[in-house]
């Protein structure tokens, strides 16, 4: 596996050994071990999540002001643009983001830990997206960040007009929102 560093140091981008030949491909698409080996974290993952979306659909900004999780994310159909912004006050890069493209193609996964908020918008006809989580989603600690606070400044890179929750129309501006000391 390589280790992709991103412009926020905490979050990182995962290029998994994939053995291919005619019939298809191999690959381990999670070992403790390794991700310990080669990221320096030790982390236990409780939850595993699916979902699958249409193109243009924008999941986020989300993540949970108590019981934060950290979060181990590709793409399995399809291609998506992963964000992840950091909320941790004490940060030096507290209300910066950093992207990645996850594709089924070119199988990376993005590590995005505690203390950040994630989303992601839908690149191809549909996505199928999992993702690995250190902690239970608990709804009474759930907290959306505004997709498009112009104080965060995501590029999107959006050509029309995103497909969104009530939920995530409903998200605070970061000046607004709860955030993580």
């Amino acid at each position: 596996m390589n280790v992709l560093p991103t412009e926020i140091p905490e979050v990182l981008i995962l290029e998994p050994r994939v053995f291919g030949d005619e019939r298809g491909f191999f690959m381990e698409s999670y070992n403790e071990q390794v991700f310990a080996e080669k990221t320096g974290l030790q982390v236990k993952f409780v939850q595993d999540n699916h979902s699958r979306s249409v193109k243009n659909v924008l999941r986020g900004m989300h993540y949970q002001i108590q019981q934060p999780q950290g979060k181990l994310i590709r793409a399995v159909v399809g291609a998506i643009l992963d964000v992840a912004v950091d909320l941790r006050k004490s940060s030096p890069t507290f209300g910066q983001w950093v992207s990645c493209v996850l594709s089924a193609e070119n199988k990376r996964m993005f590590w995005v830990p505690p203390g950040f908020a994630h989303g992601f918008l839908v690149l191809s006809d549909t996505a199928d997206v999992l993702y690995k989580a250190t902690d239970f989603y608990a709804p009474q600690h759930d907290r959306s960040l505004l997709w498009n606070d112009p104080g965060v400044g995501i590029d999107w890179q959006l050509t029309e007009p995103p497909i969104l929750s009530a939920k995530d129309q409903a998200g605070k501006p970061l000046e607004a929102a709860d955030v993580f000391q």
